[in-house]
C-alpha cells in the first residue's frame, strides 16, 4: 500500500478520508481514555495559538498537556490526525478536529441545579462560556434563593425543573444538590430530556444507558491525596 500523502499536519489517503473533522464517525471510534485527554489537548492548543504559533510539534504539545509524545500521537491518530515529520501539527486544524469530536462545534446548553455556594460559583465561572457552553438556566428549591439573579439569570423553582429544561433546550445539567435529593433530581432531569449530568453530589447516580454521568467528588480526591502524602511520609521516615 502506498504511503499516505501528508500536508500541513493532516493525512490525505483513503484510510483517513472518512475520518476528517466533520465526520462524526471519528468521534464514535475514539476510546474513552483518549476522550478524557482531549480537553487537555484542546487547552494546550489554545495556549499555543494564543502565542501566535501556527504549527506545533508532538513534543511541545505533549509537554503542555502533561502526557508523553507517544501517548499524544496515539490519541490523535484516533482522530485521523498525523503530524508532518519535521514540521508538526497544524494548530488550527487540530483544534477544529478536537472541537468537533468533543461535540463543541455547536453550543451546548447547560443548567445548574442547586444554587448554593458551589452552584453560585459555577454559574459565575467564565470558563463555561469560554469552552463553548451556554449557561441557560438556574434552579433551586430554597424559596430564599428562588427569584434572585445570579450571573444574569433568575433562579427558578425546583418544582418547574422540567419546564426549565424544556424552555431552555438544555441537554446538560450540573448538579450541586445535597446527596439526599440528588437521585430524585437526576430522575427528573432525565425525564425532562437531559442526556449529560455533571454531579458534585456524593454517591453514585443511577441513569439509563443513553445518559452520561460525570462525578466530581472533592472529598474523595482529597482523601486520595492524603493517602499519597502519608505514603511519602512513611517512605521518608523509613529512610
Amino acid at each position: 500500500m502506498p504511503a499516505p500523502r501528508v500536508t500541513e499536519g493532516r493525512v490525505d489517503d483513503r484510510r483517513t478520508a472518512g475520518r476528517r473533522s466533520g465526520d462524526r464517525r471519528a468521534g464514535q471510534s475514539v476510546p474513552p481514555a483518549t476522550v478524557a485527554r482531549l480537553p487537555g489537548y484542546l487547552r494546550a492548543l489554545e495556549a499555543t495559538a494564543s502565542q501566535g504559533a501556527v504549527l506545533t510539534s508532538s513534543d511541545e504539545l505533549a509537554a503542555r498537556a502533561g502526557v508523553t509524545p507517544a501517548q499524544l500521537r496515539k490519541d490523535l491518530s484516533f482522530l485521523g490526525s498525523y503530524g508532518r515529520r519535521g514540521v508538526g501539527y497544524d494548530v488550527g486544524h487540530l483544534r477544529e478536529q478536537i472541537t468537533v469530536v468533543l461535540g463543541l462545534a455547536d453550543v451546548r446548553r447547560v443548567i445548574v441545579v442547586g444554587v448554593g455556594n458551589l452552584g453560585h460559583a459555577l454559574a459565575n465561572y467564565a470558563g463555561i462560556a469560554e469552552r463553548g457552553f451556554a449557561l441557560v438556566g438556574l434552579v433551586d428549591a430554597d424559596p430564599a434563593v428562588v427569584g434572585s439573579t445570579v450571573a444574569g439569570l433568575v433562579v427558578e423553582p425546583a418544582d418547574d425543573l422540567r419546564g426549565v429544561v424544556s424552555r431552555t433546550g438544555a441537554t446538560i445539567a450540573v448538579l450541586t444538590t445535597p446527596a439526599a435529593v440528588a437521585q430524585q433530581v437526576c430522575d427528573e432531569l432525565v425525564a425532562a430530556g437531559v442526556v449529560g449530568i455533571l454531579t458534585f453530589a456524593p454517591g453514585a447516580l443511577r441513569v439509563p444507558p443513553h445518559v452520561d454521568v460525570r462525578a466530581v467528588d472533592v472529598a474523595s480526591e482529597l482523601q486520595i491525596l492524603a493517602f499519597h502524602d502519608r505514603a511519602r511520609s512513611a517512605d521518608g521516615g523509613a529512610s
